[in-house]
């Protein structure tokens, strides 16, 4: 009987849920990239740092605290402009397109991510997350036409009720 009940409901939730597939990091893990930028600074060198602050960048953009999500999308700005390396500019491209999708601002992730595909057109990380934020934005419109359409009803539902007790 669960098993039905799952089949049933499961869709709805990851409708709901968004059902993306993307990884969330644990306060943890930003943590340990923090220390590891602290310890990079200390001495090593430059491709050493970079290296770092990309997975610092890379576990901020995949957390679920808000503010760690903003602060690596704040970096990945940041450093995109100094950026000469295609590689290097496509990972930078995806994790912002990432940070934003976490952040809500699905417009702007789905044009880093356009811009990401331009350079690696089948890279598949780019193309399920490009699916992602195209999936959530049909849903969130889905979402609004329902709202929209329930409140007209009861509106005219209001209105049909007050004419009928007039009479």
């Amino acid at each position: 009987m669960e098993v039905k009940i799952n089949r049933f409901f499961g869709p709805i939730v990851t409708f709901i849920n968004g059902g993306d597939q993307l990884p969330w990091t644990s306060p943890d893990i930003v943590v340990g990239c923090e220390r590891e930028v602290a310890d990079a600074n200390k001495g090593a060198s430059d491709e050493g740092k970079n290296e770092s602050i990309m997975r610092l960048s890379w576990a901020l953009v995949h957390s679920k605290q808000p503010e760690d999500v903003q602060r690596g999308t704040a970096m990945l700005e940041a450093s995109l402009a100094n950026t000469s390396s295609p590689l290097q500019q496509r990972e930078k491209l995806y994790l912002l397109a990432v940070g934003y999708y976490r952040s809500g601002e699905y417009s702007r992730s789905r044009e880093l991510t356009v811009q990401c595909l331009e350079i690696a057109p089948d890279w598949r990380q780019a193309l399920s997350l490009k699916k992602a934020i195209e999936d959530r934005i049909t849903k969130d419109g889905v979402i609004g036409i329902g709202i929209t359409v329930t409140t007209i009803g009861l509106i005219a539902g209001g209105i049909i009720a007050s004419l009928v007790r007039r009479k």
